[in-house]
């Protein structure tokens, strides 16, 4: 029975590899009863697998990796930690790889595909928008995290889970309008962005017609493609260029809460109230705005639920060789202390 592997016990009990998976570890998503006849079966088959069921492993390399461009940004933190604690769970090795922002993230995985023999990826960030067909020369099953849909990719391989950052952002520009503001400027990031950046500037431009109001490009502040990516410095150094040219605005958006804390210190150097004076309203959720002073207005992302969702369809994939799939969360507008109506 030394030879056994995970594969067969899940053909002997006609569940999936990721279900006998999660019973060896004693994973709380699953059924009890489920639970109770894989392990009966596996001690009947005269194996009793240890802690990390490592004799029950699949003979292949059990790697997966998650690629992250902008390893810098927090909301990539809490993200990580999930799908590292879930890959554990399934008795996977998980490669956390940094992509600068001068590198090509397809490039890099398709280098360690090979290198590391990786049976799954996760893309965390960077501008995902590549040509279908070097997309197909990624024969493993992967899954773009918080950068678009899976039929945005068009490859058999491709999963994607994210919120609907055009919609959200769309949410987030409507309520600054219905506060009054008419001059609302925005921090974006560089044109090259094909990705998040550019749904949430969209989103930015179509809530400002949709009130009536013609976007003015003196109020568009855009990030340097080879700068800091949605950085606190880079929002921070937006908004310095901004003030020094006088542009007048009363409201100000930031397609990241990194950016908005940047901004918000900028403003605050300028003797210009945060709220009272300029609203601000940032995007992510994250914990940092929460504690500024003021605390900002933003778009809040289940964070938890995409990173769960992300790994979850992942592991289907490489386990269970499900189809992949294309998940899309709500996020929550979190309305704070610095957006105050416009006078």
């Amino acid at each position: 029975m030394g030879t056994m592997t995970i594969r067969d016990i899940a053909k002997k009990c006609k569940v999936g590899v990721s279900t006998v998976s999660r019973a060896m570890n004693n994973h709380p998503d699953i059924n009890p009863e489920t639970k109770e006849m894989i392990l009966k079966v596996i001690e009947e088959s005269g194996y009793i697998p240890n802690k990390s069921a490592r004799n029950l492993k699949i003979t292949e390399s059990d790697t997966v990796a998650i690629l992250v461009k902008g390893i810098g940004n927090p909301f990539f933190s809490g993200m990580i930690d999930v799908i590292q604690k879930k890959a554990q769970q399934h008795s996977y090795a998980c490669i956390l790889q940094p992509v600068e922002p001068f590198e090509n993230e397809l490039d890099k995985a398709l280098e360690m595909v090979q290198e590391k023999k990786l049976k799954g990826i996760v893309f965390l960030g960077g501008n995902f928008r590549h040509h279908r067909e070097k997309l197909q020369k990624l024969h493993v099953p992967f899954v773009v995290s918080t950068a678009g849909r899976a039929e945005d990719f068009g490859v058999p391989m491709a999963a994607a889970v994210s919120v609907d950052d055009f919609a959200e952002s769309h949410k987030l520009v409507d309520y600054l309008c219905r506060q009054g503001h008419r001059r609302i400027a925005t921090l974006t990031s560089a044109d090259t962005d094909l990705s998040v950046g550019k749904l949430r500037f969209e989103g930015y431009l179509k809530a400002l017609r949709d009130h009536g109001i013609q976007p003015d490009e003196n109020l568009i502040f855009k990030l340097r493609g080879d700068s800091d990516h949605f950085s606190i410095t880079s929002g921070y150094e937006l908004t310095k260029r901004a003030l020094a040219q006088h542009r007048d605005f009363t409201a100000l958006f930031a397609v990241a809460d990194t950016l908005a804390v940047g901004a918000c210190r900028a403003l605050y150097e300028a003797g210009i109230r945060v709220g009272r004076d300029c609203a601000v309203a940032g995007y992510d959720g994250l914990e940092i705005g929460q504690y500024y002073s003021p605390s900002i207005t933003t778009i809040r992302q289940p964070v938890e639920e995409i990173a769960k969702e992300t790994a979850d369809i992942l592991f289907d994939m490489i386990l269970d060789g499900k189809e992949p799939e294309s998940r899309t969360f709500q996020g929550e507008l979190v309305v704070r202390e610095s957006t105050e109506p416009a006078e």
